[in-house]
């Protein structure tokens, strides 16, 4: 009697697989014996394409990654550049914010995330930020992104009128919150990142006006 065909292993079926759990379980429910089992294979499988856990998470980041729009900072003004970016970074994470605290731990060696952090980087230069600003705004953005990515804000708030009416007199309203929880998070996302590039362009423009007067 013939053997049974195992299903086909893949890097990509793996960091599917690790994807889905870690969306639905948080990054603990990661490891080979459970993948394995998930996949149909035996642990040792998994060596064949990832030698360790943190591999595989790496992998399911870069995945993710991927996605993020910067082909703008080929050829557009840094501001909206950088709007685009922001926006096209934060809904990656936000559709996977399990995965945040991992890359929280920065690029690594991850070729997708280097991409993305040289083609900022590369961008903001060639509109003349200077090369340490340039630094500080790749920073800033992962400080905005990632914060609004992990958690929602209106979720914060529980769905009893009660608890606020006598005690929080300011906060009668803050029951709805979580009915409204896309539009209040992405609404503050917005604001934020509107702010902080108004606040640069006004850096921006000093700089080079200071610039220009020393010529």
């Amino acid at each position: 009697m013939p053997r049974p065909k195992q299903a086909l292993l893949s890097r990509e079926r793996i960091i599917a697989t690790a994807t889905a759990l870690i969306d639905e379980e948080g990054l603990d429910a990661v490891s080979t014996r459970r993948l394995a089992a998930e996949l149909g294979v035996r642990g040792p499988s998994l060596y064949n394409h990832f030698a360790t856990k943190d591999e595989i998470l790496d992998a399911v980041a870069d995945a993710i990654i991927e996605h993020v729009e910067t082909a703008a900072f080929a050829d557009r003004p840094w501001p909206e550049a950088l709007r685009t970016w922001g926006h096209s970074y934060r809904a990656a994470l936000a559709a996977h914010p399990n995965i945040v605290p991992h890359m929280a731990r920065g690029p690594g060696r991850r070729p997708a995330a280097l991409r993305m952090a040289d083609a900022v980087y590369g961008g903001l230069v060639r509109e003349g930020w200077p090369p340490a600003r340039a630094t500080h705004i790749g920073a800033l953005m992962r400080y905005l992104v990632a914060g609004s990515a992990l958690g929602s804000f209106a979720r914060g708030f529980v769905e009893d009128p009660a608890l606020y009416a006598e005690d929080y007199p300011h906060l009668t309203q803050a029951h709805r919150l979580a009915e409204h929880q896309r539009s209040v998070d992405e609404g503050a996302f917005t604001l934020g990142l509107d702010a902080l590039i108004d606040g640069l362009t006004r850096t921006y423009d000093q700089f080079r006006y200071g610039e220009n007067l020393r010529r």
